[in-house]
């Protein structure tokens, strides 16, 4: 099947209010460019300067989403154009982008990267430091960012019940931190591999490369 045809049928079959994001690492341009001119507008990246370079090369209506680990010293180079930081991991790292979008004067959506998987080499906060840091009062100056939900990622395995254990582990915090937090409208969880089961388990955004691109 072609990248349009792949990504139309995965387009139809999802929710109205779930938002895909074509997770495009290490796909040429000419293949983006098919699933933009399917109608995608949502790509998401794990690495800045591969990020910027598909963005200064491509339709400006495009929203990016960085989707990967954070380098701070590779904020500066997101900041004006990114719409989306998936994987804000440490309060550093909320600093440096609030820093770089005072500069800009822009202002900057991130969600905090909650680690639910059994495997020791996924970032992110566990509960109880989300909850530390959005209390904070390091955080409750920050002018220039806006952390607008969650994401997490599940173990790598075919363990349908211990995916289905850890999504519902990050829904379960969602709904406890978005009443104290009304700009909390996305939870990010989800690929190409388990994002039915996320949907089911209550995901807003999903993040699918293979089942679009194919595999790298």
């Amino acid at each position: 099947m072609s990248i349009a045809s792949q990504l139309h049928t995965i387009q139809q079959s999802l929710p109205s209010e779930v938002t895909l994001v074509a997770v495009s690492k290490t796909k040429p341009i000419p293949d983006l460019m098919e699933a933009y001119a399917t109608g995608q507008r949502v790509f998401g990246e794990n690495k800045i300067q591969e990020m910027t370079e598909k963005w200064q090369a491509m339709p400006k209506d495009i929203e990016w989403h960085m989707i990967g680990h954070v380098q701070t010293n590779k904020v500066k180079y997101m900041v004006p154009y990114v719409k989306l930081i998936h994987g804000v991991d440490s309060l550093k790292l909320l600093l440096e982008i609030n820093r770089h979008a005072v500069r800009w004067r822009k202002h900057i959506s991130c969600l905090l990267q909650v680690h639910i998987a059994e495997e020791d080499t996924k970032f992110g906060f566990d509960a109880a430091e989300v909850s530390a840091l959005l209390q904070s009062e390091e955080y409750k100056v920050l002018t220039n960012v806006h952390v607008i939900g969650l994401m997490g990622m599940a173990s790598y395995t075919d363990q349908q019940d211990q995916i289905k254990r850890e999504f519902d582990q990050l829904k379960s915090l969602y709904d406890t931190l978005a009443p104290q937090y009304p700009q909390f409208t996305t939870l990010s969880m989800g690929m190409s591999g388990d994002y039915a089961l996320a949907i089911a388990c209550g995901s807003t955004m999903v993040r699918i490369g293979s089942s679009i691109f194919g595999t790298r």
